[in-house]
Order: structure tokens, then sequence, then C-alpha cells
């Protein structure tokens, strides 16, 4: 099963992938780490997608996408968690990533990226603050399973 992993920075991607990963097996992909399949980044792409493709009724494959551009990679039959946090949690999220400071320019980025992936079509939607992610790994088994 190919599953996405999408959302914005600090919303709590990596930590929903690592438990979907330790609950079902599979492959963690994140961003742009395709690009080490091949030299030429359109063949690494090609390569990719192919990956992807097979993911979709093989072995599960997890791929964490922080950016709208990348949800272009996806064939028909991913499916697609939506992970979300409130704006204050992502700040304060990328705060203490920065050491306790979150410059202005930063925070702004921060404010203009938030709900960037509301509208994205989805097959779940998880809270990066208070969700389950037990319930919703016992549901993508559940969609595994015949």
């Amino acid at each position: 099963m190919l599953i996405a992993v999408i959302g914005e920075n600090c919303t709590g991607k990596s930590t929903l992938a690592n438990q979907i990963q330790k609950t079902l097996g599979g492959e963690i992909v994140t961003g742009k780490d395709y690009l080490r399949l091949a030299k030429s980044p359109g063949e690494a792409e090609r390569l990719f997608r192919a990956r992807l493709l097979e993911a979709v009724s093989g072995e599960n494959l997890i791929y964490v996408i922080s950016e709208p551009e990348h949800l272009a990679l996806l064939p028909e039959g991913a499916v697609r968690v939506l992970v979300t946090a409130d704006l204050e949690t992502i700040q304060a999220r990328f705060r203490a990533r920065m050491r306790g400071n979150l410059p202005a320019p930063v925070a702004q980025m921060l404010a203009r990226k938030h709900g960037m992936f509301d509208s994205i079509s989805r097959d779940y939607t998880f809270d990066g603050v208070s969700g389950d992610a037990e319930a919703l790994c016992a549901a993508l088994r559940q969609r595994r399973e015949p």
C-alpha cells in the first residue's frame, strides 16, 4: 500500500509516519529522497514514480510530503493522510527546532503556508496534536485486508 502522509512543517508527519511504519511496516521516503535513485533528476523521478505505482498494490511505502509539488507524483490508488495542526503549535514546534528562537520572517512564512493543504483530496485527516495514531493505523490495516 502506498501511504502519503501530507502536511505543513511541524504538524507531526514524521511522528505519524514512524508510527505507521512501526505498526504496519514499510519504508519511509521523505520529500526529495528519491533524487538518490539516479544521477539525473528526470531519471530519478521516473524511477520513483514507477516505485510509487508498484507500492499501490505491493509492499507498504510511506511517502512524507511537505511540499505541494510532490502531490503530483502520487499515482491513483495512493492512500492520502492529511496531518494538521494549529498555527500556534506549528510555530512552537518550529521554535523548539530552532533552539528557542523563531525569527519574525520564519513566523511569517509559517503563517503564510498555514492551511496550504486544506483543500486537497484525502482519505483521512489526522490531528497532529491530539490524533489517535493507533486508530488510524487500524483503519489503514483494515483497508489493506480484503
